[in-house]
């Protein structure tokens, strides 16, 4: 089957999330992109100027999916921001099941380029800092005494899942609570 440079571009998107995630991504050679794809490495390369330019946007689509699933987690919650930033947590427990995640995206990939000039880097620290900003624009709404402290927190937490996910079932489970527990009663 035939498909066009946009939906060939996603396909091989999405295998090499698919490696890049669960074997890593200077582990994962572009040859074995292409072939997981059933592309040839020159299509890849029409695609992709360099590795380097397909794992930033391996990042940056990480990074569309992150803003989806955390934008829909709070807007499925109602005006509430206590109970949107629940549903945060609520939604993140849902994602971090053993066949489905072994952490943080953008956690391995900064830990894989720790230069800050590499584009890759760039883009898993500008994903953080979204979702930094969003919890601090809902703990605002909250009318506690210190919000930014109290978004510090929340993110420390959900690091704290991505950071526990494997070998550790019960941790990261315990996010929700947490939260719950910091949060100001409703």
């Amino acid at each position: 089957m035939r498909r066009a440079s946009v939906e060939t571009r996603e396909h091989v998107l999405r295998v090499a999330h698919d490696l890049f995630y669960w074997h890593g991504i200077r582990a994962t050679g572009v040859d074995r992109v292409a072939e997981a794809a059933g592309v040839a490495p020159t299509t890849l390369y029409r695609l992709f100027a360099d590795k380097d330019e397909l794992i930033a946007a391996y990042v940056e689509r990480a990074d569309r999916e992150t803003r989806a699933w955390f934008t829909a987690a709070v807007e499925s919650a109602g005006p509430d921001p206590r109970a949107q930033i629940l549903a945060v947590f609520d939604t993140l427990n849902e994602r971090i099941g053993p066949d489905q995640c072994r952490g943080c995206t953008f956690l391995m990939a900064l830990a894989e380029f720790p230069d800050e000039h590499v584009p890759a880097h760039r883009r898993a620290v500008a994903s953080k800092s979204w979702v930094r900003e969003r919890m601090g624009e809902l703990t605002a709404r909250l009318g506690v005494d210190d919000p930014e402290a109290l978004a510090d927190q929340l993110v420390l937490i959900m690091e704290g899942v991505n950071a526990s996910t494997q070998g550790l079932r019960g941790p990261a489970h315990q996010a929700r609570a947490l939260a719950e527990a910091i949060l100001p009663p409703p």
